[in-house]
């Protein structure tokens, strides 16, 4: 997958990264119940998008992303917006190695997930977790069902349940209402 990933960045193709931050976490971050700032991780940050939407509203951010190119024009846009979150180029299943710490309140994670290799899944769930303060939100999208013959990437609320049930309550399960055009759901998981 690593390969897919890097090959469509070097070639400018990357539908993924649509440059405008989703709705969904303008929503926990500006809207009627926003959360109070504090530490977020991006995890699949990209080119940091969503990163610099967060550090703009006040938020202490790490992003992480294993593709080189997209963490250098994360910093790239960081840079230019005279904000300084911390970008790491590595992998989201190994958070301890990384060195992110914990005590995060906002865990994101806009479709990184779902393109994890299922061996790989449960180390992501036990970083994420351990990464996390109690009370911190986890706001997750991904592909409910294949997209295409050609994408084998998917999550669904049974494995959200499955992997993170024990430490997390799942709060809230929306989207999806045109499987035909775009496969996709939000989570929203709040650590007991």
């Amino acid at each position: 997958m690593s390969i897919f990933f890097r090959a469509m960045y070097r070639l400018g193709v990357t539908p993924w990264d649509s440059g405008a931050t989703p709705p969904e976490l303008k929503e926990l971050i500006e809207g009627r119940q926003a959360r109070t700032p504090g530490k977020a991780l991006d995890l699949g940050c990209g080119t940091g998008t969503n990163v610099l939407y967060m550090a703009q509203h006040g938020w202490q951010v790490t992003g992480i992303d294993f593709v080189p190119r997209a963490i250098a024009a994360a910093r790239r846009k960081a840079e230019a917006a005279n904000i300084s979150p911390q970008l790491l180029l590595g992998d989201v299943t190994r958070l301890d190695d990384l060195g992110v710490g914990d005590g995060f309140s906002l865990v994101f994670d806009l479709g990184c997930l779902h393109s994890i290799p299922e061996g790989r899944r449960d180390a992501y769930a036990a970083g994420v977790t351990k990464a996390a303060a109690q009370g911190a939100d986890f706001l997750v999208w991904g592909f409910y069902t294949k997209p295409n013959f050609f994408i084998n990437a998917r999550v669904t609320r049974d494995e959200l349940e499955r992997r993170f049930g024990g430490s997390w309550d799942l709060v809230r399960v929306w989207g999806g209402e045109q499987p035909e055009r775009f496969p996709g759901r939000w989570y929203h998981l709040r650590r007991r």
